[in-house]
């Protein structure tokens, strides 16, 4: 079995945590082992296991290189604690693997995870206002009007307006957006180019679009410094100065402005240990919880590199702003230690990176319900963030632009002809309508497979082209969509159909071919003289 690229969409932890199984059952080398004087067929030793699976992670595009032996070790507890793999007396259900020679065997069939079905919930339709209607009081049959001197280019086009040349209009008043408005503006755009970026036909598998803040994007949006960081309203949930300090110390090493040199060897190390306890004893990652599918998916687009950037970058957007301005300074001292060379190694056994790595993905990214894969998906997003943190974390200038180009559009006193569209050039937001699993697996199904039909149907009767040409499409069709052409002819005779033979008419035996052909004149001893 070959490992594929699980590209982004719902449920992508679980449908990674299932090929993951699969892999490891089809590639697991299985042999004889003794232990204390009695044979076991078809096992494996735990440190056999460990070899295995991490070589597998390494090779697999999902997850890369960057996997640790301890990261293995990890996943496989779990897959002792869920039944996937067993010890050679069938226990299971503890976490207590280790990377030794214990014997263990898989069951006779691994169990994988369903997809959870998530509670329907009703679609948040955004309400615009009504920007056709003028403001109360003011009417467009007494619109103040500034006298102008006619001239004859203004008479030429009021002539022309007169006579049906162009076409009548009227001007038409937009009501003045609130604060309210546009942060509903920015929230649907934003939405709208995040499903886009995601190749998704909704997003309401992944996000809960009721949980998302039009106010954070507006404020994330604005309310920054000139480093680009965020700069918060609400004082009380700064970072404490202490912790502030201390991460300036490590990013800025060794020329440190707040904190005069110490002298004792291994203050490094003491306050990158206050750093980590500091972000370990959060109740919530970074990119929250309600947010963790929405990242997990974009980890699907890691192969697309300008992709997966803009899709981090606008769900890094939808954060609470202290979220958001934690991780900026969090992730930037990171990606400064892991690069700084003068600063004195924070571990004997580990790189800087790795470090890094370890000690912060789970304060960044983890799963409520503390799934199996949290580790490896949080660890390969760390990475990706610490090498694009100054793009990812920066807002996305084509989708401000785009959205405050909308604003402006919308808040324009503008001509409207008769039966045109005044919106044309700028399309309201469109919104799904939630449908049920089975309707959306009959729909892909059948979106595809319908045209496909139509068009065998049309080759099929088409009575233009030879019986030559006619057979060569057919050929080439059901070779490229054996299914959709199985479907039309399921059986050779209602293939047969199409083709009818002919009946060769044999010619009509002439009676002078049944006689004897001409024989020449043999003269005899009778004629001669």
């Amino acid at each position: 079995m070959e490992p594929r690229l699980v590209g982004p969409g719902p449920y992508r932890a679980t449908r990674l945590w299932n090929e993951i199984i699969e892999l490891f059952r089809a590639g697991m080398p299985l042999r004889k082992h003794r232990c204390r004087f009695k044979s076991y067929e078809r096992c494996f030793k735990a440190s056999e296991a460990v070899d295995c699976l991490h070589e597998l992670l390494g090779s697999n595009q999902n997850f890369g290189p960057e996997v640790t032996r301890n990261q293995t070790v990890k996943l496989l507890k779990k897959f002792l604690k869920n039944h996937v793999i067993e010890d050679i007396k069938g226990r299971w259900g503890k976490e207590d693997f280790q990377d030794d020679g214990h014997l263990y065997r898989f069951p006779p069939s691994s169990p994988l995870k369903p997809y959870p079905k998530k509670l329907s919930c009703g679609k948040e339709v955004i309400k615009f206002p009504d920007w056709n209607e003028p403001k109360a009081g003011t009417s467009q049959e007494h619109i103040p009007v500034k006298s102008v001197a006619m001239n004859s280019e203004m008479w030429y086009k009021r002539h022309s307006i007169a006579i049906g040349e162009v076409p009548a209009c009227k001007l038409v008043f937009r009501r003045e957006l609130t604060q309210t408005n546009v942060e509903e503006i920015w929230k649907s755009m934003t939405l709208s180019r995040l499903q886009k970026v995601l190749g998704l036909d909704s997003l309401d598998e992944v996000l809960d679009t009721k949980l998302v803040n039009s106010k954070h994007i507006v404020q994330n949006a604005y309310n920054v410094n000139k480093q680009g960081i965020v700069t918060l309203e609400d004082k009380s949930k700064e970072l404490p100065h202490w912790i502030l300090s201390a991460m300036k110390c490590l990013a800025n090493w060794p020329s440190c402005s707040d904190l005069k040199q110490p002298t004792y060897s291994g203050f490094e190390r003491d306050v990158f240990k206050t750093i980590v306890d500091y972000f370990g004893q959060m109740k919530e990652p970074l990119l929250t919880f309600h947010f963790f599918d929405v990242f997990v998916s974009v980890l699907g687009l890691l192969q697309k590199h300008s992709k997966a950037v803009e899709a981090l970058q606008i769900s890094c957007l939808l954060l609470p702003p202290e979220n958001r301005k934690r991780l900026q300074l969090l992730v930037r001292m990171m990606a400064r230690i892991s690069f700084n060379k003068d600063l004195p190694p924070l571990s004997e056994s580990v790189r800087s990176r790795t470090l890094m790595v370890q000690a912060f993905s789970r304060c960044i990214l983890c799963s409520k319900d503390e799934m199996d894969l949290d580790e490896l998906l949080a660890a390969k997003l760390v990475s990706f963030l610490m090498d694009n943190y100054q793009e990812i974390l920066s807002v996305p200038s084509t989708l401000k632009s785009s959205i405050e180009e909308r604003v402006v559009h919308l808040q324009r006193v503008q001509i409207k002809y008769a039966g045109a569209d005044t919106d044309a050039t700028f399309p309201p937001p469109s919104f799904c309508h939630q449908i049920s699993t089975d309707e959306f697996e009959y729909q892909r199904a059948t979106g595809s497979q319908e045209p496909l039909a139509a068009l065998l149907e049309e080759i099929a009767m088409n009575k233009e082209i030879s019986l030559k040409d006619k057979k060569k499409k057919l050929k080439q069709f059901q070779k490229s969509y054996p299914e959709v052409y199985r479907a039309r002819f399921p059986t050779p005779e209602s293939e047969a159909v199409l083709f009818p033979e002919k009946t060769k008419e044999k010619p009509p035996i002439l009676m002078w071919a049944l006689k004897k052909p001409f024989q020449p004149f043999h003269r005899t001893r009778s004629f001669r003289m």
